[in-house]
């Protein structure tokens, strides 16, 4: 059973044969499913941010790219599709590697059975997603565990990495459904993730419903309710994982991990394995995605009527400068937690895991 136990992020609508998604830019205050059919329409779902987190993305781009194979299963198509939704946001190392999987699956079957092919290998990418977070819950559990074996647990959370991010479970909220499923007394402290607000519209959201507790902070008051004992550790995703243990998340992370090390809280990013670019020597070779001056420059959200709109803040003729994602230094990162178990952050830990990948199962 999912941690929500009624509502996954993305689901194939087997009687249309369409792709389901939550429209997450419209969350926290209306819950509306949209359908992509459209090779445009998956390539907007993740460059508007309609679905985000980078194993959600990489799901999202199979599908997307099975339906254009549907369409048209010509190698020609294939590669144009492929660049057209590698091209939508270009941190998350889950979008290429999910589209190489598909691209692999098909390459040596012929044109007539390639869609069957495609569609079989997305169903499957989004069935592995939602056993290895299951696992990634399992495994931070043991942690958690560890540090207050009966709770009560504070635990803080950047941005969303739940299951809005994936499929079912999450990644870093995994072990805050596993605990709470547990009866293990749990609190979060989300942060309000500006500019997109992630934390306040998504994540706070998913811990309501799961009647999980917990309390929506400005980015700005992290730094104090670390020092001030409140918080007993630091939970949060990552999009890109370099070789080395750098970890590339949503913008402010690396301002926690800063924090909490200053004042001796762990620290862990959970993610699953396909989040690791086993080609990337370190995080200054993660390329960062810039966004638009908008999203800092206004805010949206509903009147007191329920509608939505949008309000200027700053005044006219400002610039911005909006980087998505920040990245953390390896040393500032307590353990990788993934569907293999943990390991330490460094160049030592990850190739012990790439080991353990090449000759074991997920446990």
């Amino acid at each position: 059973m999912s941690a929500n136990q009624e509502l996954c992020s993305l689901r194939w609508n087997a009687e249309r044969q369409v792709v389901e998604v939550i429209d997450q830019t419209l969350l926290p205050h209306s819950l509306q499913w949209c359908e992509l059919e459209s090779l445009a329409s998956y390539c907007h779902a993740i460059s508007a941010m309609q679905v985000r987190g980078a194993p959600l993305i990489g799901i999202t781009a199979a599908f997307g790219l099975a339906g254009a194979i549907a369409r048209d299963p010509s190698d020609e198509n294939l590669s144009r599709a492929s660049k057209a939704l590698l091209a939508t946001r270009p941190t998350a190392v889950n979008l290429g590697w999910a589209l190489a999987a598909v691209a692999a699956a098909v390459r040596d079957i012929e044109p007539g059975a390639r869609a069957r092919v495609a569609l079989a290998k997305a169903r499957q990418l989004r069935a592995e997603d939602i056993a290895n977070c299951s696992r990634i819950g399992e495994h931070g559990l043991a942690l958690l565990r560890g540090l207050k074996p009966d709770g009560p647990l504070n635990i803080m959370t950047h941005c969303n990495a739940g299951w809005l991010a994936t499929i079912e479970w999450g990644t870093a909220l995994a072990p805050v459904y596993k605990a709470h499923a547990a009866g293990i007394p749990v609190h979060v402290w989300v942060s309000e993730t500006r500019p997109r607000n992630q934390g306040t519209y998504l994540t706070a959201w998913e811990l309501q419903r799961a009647g999980v507790p917990c309390t929506i902070v400005t980015d700005n008051a992290c730094g104090q309710l670390l020092r001030s004992g409140a918080v007993d550790c630091v939970l949060v995703g990552s999009d890109r994982t370099a070789a080395n243990g750098d970890v590339c998340n949503k913008i402010g992370t690396y301002l926690k991990a800063l924090a909490a090390g200053a004042n001796g809280v762990p620290f862990y990013a959970l993610l699953p394995a396909s989040t690791i670019d086993w080609e990337c020597a370190g995080g200054d070779d993660i390329p960062i995605e810039n966004r638009a001056e908008s999203e800092v420059l206004a805010v949206s959200g509903a009147d007191e009527t329920g509608q939505r709109r949008e309000l200027m803040l700053a005044g006219s003729g400002h610039r911005a400068h909006n980087p998505a994602f920040d990245v953390t230094p390896a040393a500032l990162v307590t353990a990788l937690v993934t569907e293999y178990g943990s390991v330490a952050a460094s160049s030592v830990g990850l190739e012990r895991l790439r080991a353990q990948i090449s000759s074991s199962s997920p446990m």
